[in-house]
């Protein structure tokens, strides 16, 4: 088969610019036969935006060909060929229009998009920016944004994508060919292609995998693992974890010649070890550096073989976990002197329910089309290579976590032991793998969904490490609190009815209307009696929740607004608005309506599960369950909110500022460290807490008081223990504050502020040639910052990325950083943490405000009432504690490796005028901090750059 891979540059992407540039690459097969590639001298001037981009100029196409010699070279090389392209509809247009204004039919081949193939092939794939694709498959690409550059790389991921689909198993192939109708897409077309050439070879070997009910699976089924190890190797183990420490020391320096010792390591090692022999609680603030993952790993391992004990390990973020999946367990494997079983458990929506997914694709349900076409793709490829079934796997674009959540596993869906697909199922297959393992990795998220569970969900196990442990009473407030949102309701309510045909319902009531006898007749006329019900039901939502985004809209203090915006009133029982007593009403119609609904829902249910497996209905059955159960929790959690009568809950709205849709109701525990004692601290031998942001000025008083933890108690179960971390923070890092630089009077800024921040920076960024991460408090303050930055510094080719303005995607923006050999990244409140930029690459980080949290949020504010009550200043106590946290983990942004050296600038001066300032600087693993005239800065700065190198 002949593919012509085609790209343009042009002067811009409406239909009277010209193109500038052809490349074209011709491949036969899987190899390139013939290139053909010039400069078009478009008769018009190239706008510099289009210059800066492709670094093309009139002057280079003065002499250029005009666009009718070219299309003479390249119509001939188009005969006969499929087009290729990334993002092949904008070249394919201006393709058809030259060749229609230069007197050639138009292209009526087929068309294929490298873009769909890749989303499709390579379900991973995190980005399909081109440069970011050539970056994943180790392709060079030399000149972005040149058209023979550009077709050249995009020629070499087709020849990829060939190889790719010729790897797939017939089965596979054949699927693919079900989602895409070869009759109305050219991409449906290939596939069948690639079926043909695959029949060609069918006595080939087909690709390792597992056909099941005309799916290639990657796995087996779960249960049949082999054993790590014999009873007698844990004979193996010294008794004394200094001894066992040793041996592994000698291994882990065998293993790599650069091994260092790191005495804040050691400590944390014997330390954990310690508290799990003791059956303490321990408190452990370990610096970056300090490799705190494996200063808990390794005697958890111990601990747990030694005594035969579930050791369980919870992460903030989910990043983490897959790090130690990924990174440490695998070494941990490799040195071990005895086999150990290590399992990743996630909440359950991150697992692929097979029997959902069967189901879909057996009714084509495509609901957003070629969206939803690409995502079954995509899934069906994932298929054949994933062992954990784990969203976390694949890279969603468009409406593809809509798509996910449609098929993801949920507790009141699952059939269980009756289900077909249960031995191959992705979520019992992670719950048996925690079960059976030593060391099972999970997240505070999903202790809190088994905290709600009445710990039904994870293993039992007496003995827990929290990392990331700064999160963790946040996390809690959020997980044992409760939330309504607009579409969680409405998606409910369409499960089971979207219109007369579709819908869990309509399609229930149709199967048992075709059925034998008089009953099935019976339950479809009880159902679609129903139908209406559940139309008035969704009327009033809509009718209860516009009412209340009036009142958050209009209510709402616009200095309330969460930093992505977002309106915030809150409700107090004893101060509610007038308009209360209507809402109740409405609320109360809609209790009463789903009440009934749901019960008769009920009882039909129970009758028809009777005969279920006669009527080919279990599956149905079954999703329609789990929506009654999850239509009785919104029920509940609804009620709950406009009762307003919980004193230990604090409640409020929120919403976009112009959509209804948007409306969130939430009620969070004011106090969750009462709990946090009963399940947590109470319950287990051994819970040992880690972060490198724990405490605040060398204290860790705040934390304890968050957890409900008491450490003047002459008994106390909890020690608290801070390691410095292993860097030359002196050499490595200098503190730089601008004395002299004008205050703030509010946190989205004003003019005078802003204009000497912008100006500031931009003197800074030039001397230090981007290389810069500026952190900001609100996202208007980054939005004008960035537009006056860009204009300051497009001049001299420093590029300026700010989140939420080029990209709201963290990973994406920090890859786009790293990938700039001179740019300025503004990133808001997820940059603060987790942002992991090592070397070059990040130089100078500017703190544009102390992160401190809006005291008028509902829940801060909840808090600080509840510590007025106490006496106690609600400010120092709660707001200088949380923002002197925070505050040190954006400083930790600076400072990744032992090589690592730069500058940190704070534009808050209240970090040195004020009384709590001494807080924020004295928590600071002792960096230079100097303060001088923001006229000097630029000046201290290339003189520390050009300090002697750590």
């Amino acid at each position: 088969m002949k593919f012509a891979v085609l790209d343009f540059e042009t002067t811009g992407s409406q239909t009277t610019d010209r193109i500038i540039q052809v490349g074209l690459v011709i491949i036969v097969d899987d190899t390139i036969t013939d290139r053909y590639t010039s400069l078009v001298n478009p008769g018009v001037s190239i706008p510099s935006s289009i210059i800066s981009l492709t670094g093309i100029d009139d002057e280079m196409v003065k002499d250029a060909p005009e666009l009718d010699t070219v299309m003479a070279r390249m119509v001939p090389l188009l005969q006969d060929c499929v087009l290729v392209g990334h993002a092949i509809a904008f070249d394919l247009s201006f393709l058809q229009r030259a060749l229609d204004e230069h007197g050639y039919f138009a292209f009526d081949g087929k068309v294929l998009d490298t873009i769909d193939a890749l989303r499709v092939l390579f379900p991973s794939l995190s980005s399909f920016q081109l440069s970011m694709v050539c970056n994943s498959f180790g392709i060079e690409h030399e000149r972005p944004h040149q058209a023979d550059s550009d077709a050249e790389v995009t020629a070499l991921l087709w020849i990829r994508c060939l190889q790719r689909f010729q790897e797939l198993s017939l089965l596979t192939l054949q699927r693919l060919s079900m989602v895409f109708d070869e009759a109305t897409t050219d991409f449906g077309w290939f596939v069948r292609e690639m079926i043909m050439f695959k029949e060609m070879f069918a006595g080939e070997e087909e690709p390792a995998g597992q056909n099941y009910r005309q799916f290639t699976l990657a796995v087996k089924d779960w249960g049949e693992e082999d054993s790590v190890r014999e009873e007698k190797d844990l004979l193996t183990l010294p008794d004394d974890f200094a001894v066992f420490f040793a041996q592994l020391k000698q291994a882990l320096k065998e293993r790599f010649t650069a091994y260092e010792d790191r005495e804040a390591q050691e400590i944390m090692l014997a330390e954990v070890e310690a508290a799990f022999e003791q059956e303490r609680h321990l408190m452990i603030e370990a610096g970056t550096g300090t490799g705190k993952s494996l200063g808990y790993l390794i005697p958890s391992l111990f601990y747990g073989l030694k005594h035969d004990k579930k050791m369980l390990v919870s992460t903030h973020t989910i990043n983490l976990q897959e790090q130690i999946r990924e990174r440490d367990i695998p070494l941990l494997m490799d040195l071990f002197p005895v086999g150990f079983r290590a399992a990743v458990f996630k909440g359950r929506s991150h697992y692929l329910c097979l029997r959902k997914f069967e189901t879909k694709m057996g009714q084509q349900d495509f609901e957003h089309g070629k969206e939803d076409r690409l995502t079954a793709g995509q899934m069906l490829v994932w298929l054949s290579e994933t062992e954990h079934g784990d969203d976390e796997e694949l890279h969603f674009s468009g409406k593809g976590a809509q798509f996910w959540h449609s098929v993801a596993s949920d507790s009141d869906s699952c059939l269980n032991r009756a289900c077909p697909w249960f031995k191959k199922c992705f979520y019992h297959r992670a719950r048996n793998n925690a079960s059976n393992a030593d060391l099972v990795i999970t997240n505070h998220s999903m202790l809190f969904t088994d905290t709600k569970a009445e710990s039904r969900l994870l293993p039992s196990y007496k003995h827990l490490v929290i990392d990331e442990a700064h999160h963790f009473e946040e996390v809690a407030s959020k997980h044992l609190g409760i939330e309504v949102v607009y579409g969680a309701f409405v998606g409910t309510l369409w499960w089971l009815y979207k219109d007369s045909r579709n819908g869990q319902l309509p399609i229930l009531s149709s199967r048992l209307s075709r059925a034998d006898g008089e009953k099935g007749l019976a339950w479809s006329q009880i159902l679609d009696a129903m139908l209406p019900v559940l139309l008035q039901i969704k009327e009033e939502w809509d009718e209860l929740t516009d009412l209340l985004f009036q009142l958050v809209s209009t209510r709402s203090d616009p200095s309330q607004q969460t930093e992505g915006g977002q309106l915030v009133y809150r409700l107090k029982k004893d101060d509610k608005p007038p308009s209360w007593d209507k809402l109740l009403v409405l609320e109360e119609n809609m209790y009463l309506k789903l009440t009934e609904i749901l019960k008769k829902l009920d009882k039909v249910l129970n009758e028809v599960k009777d005969q279920q497996e006669v009527l080919d209905v279990q599956g149905l059955v079954t999703d329609i369950s789990g929506s009654v159960k999850e239509l009785y929790r919104l029920r509940d959690n609804l009620h709950f909110f406009m009762a307003l009568t919980d004193d230990n809950y604090v409640y409020w709205l929120e919403a976009g500022t112009s959509k209804s849709k948007s409306i969130q109701l939430i009620s969070v525990p004011v106090d969750v460290s009462p709990m946090l004692q009963e399940h947590f601290f109470e319950a287990k031998d051994s819970v040992i807490m880690t972060s490198a942001t724990l405490s605040v000025g060398k204290s860790f008083d705040y934390t304890c008081e968050q957890l409900g933890l008491n450490t003047n108690e002459p008994e106390a179960k909890l020690k608290t223990v801070q390691l410095q971390s292993p860097f030359n923070y002196r050499q490595q890092a200098l503190v730089a504050i601008p004395r002299d630089f004008p205050s703030i009077r509010s946190n989205s800024g004003d003019k005078h502020f802003l204009d000497n921040l912008s100006q500031s920076l931009a003197e800074v960024a030039l001397e230090t040639k981007g290389r810069m991460l500026v952190l900001f408090t609100s996202n208007r303050m980054l939005k004008l910052t960035h537009a006056a930055l860009k204009e300051k510094l497009s001049p001299f080719g420093i590029g300026v990325l700010g989140q939420g303005v080029d990209s709201s995607n963290r990973s994406k923006l920090t890859r786009l950083f790293q990938n700039s050999p001179s740019s300025v990244l503004l990133g808001t409140s997820s940059f603060w943490e987790g942002v992991d930029i090592p070397g070059d690459a990040l130089t100078c980080l500017a703190i544009v405000r102390l992160p401190f949290q809006p005291p008028n949020h509902p829940l801060v504010e909840a808090k600080m009432e509840n510590l007025k009550k106490l006496n106690l200043n609600p400010f120092m106590k709660l707001s200088v504690p949380q923002a002197v946290i925070r505050f040190k983990q954006g400083f930790g942004r600076l400072v990744r490796t032992a090589k690592d050296k730069g500058i940190v600038i704070i534009y808050d001066t209240r970090v040195i005028d004020s009384t709590y300032g001494k807080y924020f600087l004295y928590s600071l693993p002792g960096p230079k901090i100097e303060h001088m005239p923001t006229n000097q800065l630029v000046g201290r700065i290339k003189q520390w750059m050009g300090e002697s190198e750590v």
